[in-house]
């Protein structure tokens, strides 16, 4: 897909580009306060909230409803910034659209479903607001580009995307681990598309939020969405991750904004200097990866020759334990050793069972 015709839609002029309100229209009286103390920062350039709310389990709440597009869009107006919210079906987008919302998002459970993408995608067509897609809630990189083709081709040029982390079986500090490289991945192959960083899903917990908001901006994202509440303890939905405005505030100033090129040609040239030594130190790695491999093809042969099973667990607990204390030891982090260690025994596992299905296939 060539998303080269994707217009500036944010019109930002300084980082970050900020979208914030409440999870969810709760009251009338909540959105013009939330709203109006928000404005007042001068921070916030679009006004957020959830108008329908999918929820994973039954009698939680699911949003007023559409009545809340009114005072969104009332808020809006007398706030003088454009208003967003989410939608997850054509009703949703036509009710959006009847109300003057000024932009859609589609949300995580819903860009995980193509046929409804698609849904959304053909209830835009002839329309050009700005949309915003988030990540689907599992890891999935081709399913993200995926629902952005889809809306590009409903002819949306005013695009973007939304890193909202992912759902993990694992327990961790974060609502949804962020796995930052896929959002990575997604500008290196699309530099055109803007990336919002929600911060809010990722962490989970207000605590958490400027740890993240800061990676969003030394990853140089364009902005972020985080949710904000009067009184957010008091909230009917995701209250744990909201903060009111005035922390918002505070949050947003505290923020460091880095330069996205070098600011001088002494800095720029020893910048140059560094990145001609990782160059050189990434192209060694690849060849010590290439000798290892091929040493793995050599143990393969062996195994099959003497009738040896290709995976041994104490040998590859060895090699977890010995590689992972030398890695501690040399100042690295144990999480990223044991994550390399499982990349390479798992090339070294495939090129062992090619040996050994060659061996069949000759035979």
């Amino acid at each position: 897909m060539d998303f080269s015709r994707i217009k500036d839609w944010n019109n930002f002029k300084t980082r970050p580009f900020l979208i914030s309100g409440p999870c969810s229209a709760e009251t009338e009286e909540q959105m013009q306060t939330t709203c109006q103390q928000l404005a007042q920062s001068g921070k916030v350039n679009v006004l957020r909230a959830g108008i329908w709310k999918p929820r994973t389990r039954p009698n939680a709440f699911e949003g007023v409803g559409k009545e809340a597009l009114t005072w969104l869009k009332q808020a809006g107006i007398d706030n003088n910034l454009p208003v967003a919210t989410e939608v997850a079906n054509a009703q949703h987008v036509e009710a959006c659209l009847k109300a003057g919302i000024d932009i859609l998002w589609i949300g995580a459970r819903t860009t995980v479903n193509p046929f409804s993408v698609q849904e959304v995608a053909d209830s835009l067509k002839g329309v050009d607001i700005p949309i915003l897609v988030k990540n689907p809630v599992n890891p999935d990189l081709q399913l993200w580009i995926g629902a952005l083709e889809r809306i590009h081709q409903a002819g949306v040029t005013k695009l973007g995307a939304i890193h909202r982390g992912f759902s993990s079986f694992q327990k961790t500090a974060y609502r949804n681990v962020p796995k930052w490289e896929i959002p990575i991945e997604l500008k290196a192959t699309f530099p055109e598309i803007d990336i919002i960083c929600d911060p809010s899903h990722i962490a989970g917990n207000r605590s958490l939020l400027a740890t993240v908001a800061q990676k969003a901006m030394d990853l140089e994202m364009t902005g972020l969405m985080i949710e904000s509440h009067i009184n957010p303890d008091e909230a009917w939905s995701d209250a744990k991750q909201q903060i009111n405005p005035e922390s918002l505030n505070e949050l947003i100033g505290n923020l460091t904004i880095r330069s996205t090129e070098a600011s001088s040609f002494e800095t720029s040239s020893e910048l140059t200097a560094f990145r001609k030594i990782i160059d050189e130190i990434d192209e060694s790695l690849i060849q010590t990866l290439v000798s290892r491999m091929a040493l793995s093809e050599k143990i393969g042969q062996y195994k099959l020759d003497n009738n040896v099973t290709i995976l041994q667990i104490k040998r590859w607990e060895e090699i977890k334990k010995t590689r992972m204390e030398h890695g501690h030891s040399e100042g690295l982090n144990n999480e990223f050793v044991k994550n390399l260690l499982q990349l390479i025994h798992k090339e070294s596992i495939r090129q062992q069972t090619d040996v050994m299905n060659k061996s069949v296939t000759v035979g």
